[in-house]
């Protein structure tokens, strides 16, 4: 299985920095896109980044990992709660899956303690800011460290 892990963002990820810094925090979505491509290539792990507003395109991301990638970290935002057409695609995907929150989801809003994509995941990360993605990716590289044996 080859080490490339999808690193995906669901919706207003991409205002990350700008939107409720006192619950997100400063930092950009670009740099988590920094901090996870250096974080990689020390894991030798090859990153594919992506953010979307639309539902449609996380799925054909998740699609698209299905034929290459060992892993998928991801933050599903506000789908988190909603979409059961992600949880489906997540189940066909054979690798990895960790479901990344930067808040704590359930010192929040009742709304936001159900999660679709926790169905799939292998591990939950909520509430370590966006260093949640670099310890999704570090338990991805362990995981492919043991089977490779």
């Amino acid at each position: 299985m080859s080490g490339l892990v999808y690193v995906l963002n669901g919706p207003n990820l991409n205002l990350l920095g700008k939107r409720q810094p006192h619950i997100y925090g400063h930092e950009t979505l670009a740099d988590v896109e920094r901090d996870c491509r250096a974080l990689g290539k020390e894991l030798g792990l090859e990153i594919r980044f992506h953010q979307s507003n639309r539902e449609y395109e996380l799925i054909d991301w998740i699609h698209e990992a299905r034929e290459t990638a060992a892993g998928i970290v991801m933050n599903p935002a506000a789908f988190t709660h909603t979409s059961v057409a992600i949880l489906d695609a997540l189940n066909t995907f054979e690798g990895t899956v960790i479901e990344v929150h930067i808040s704590n989801v359930h010192k929040r809003e009742e709304f936001r303690h159900h999660s679709f994509v926790s169905k799939r995941a292998d591990g939950v990360i909520a509430g370590f800011g966006t260093q949640g993605y670099l310890l999704g990716l570090r338990r991805v590289a362990k995981l492919l460290d043991e089977a490779k044996g």
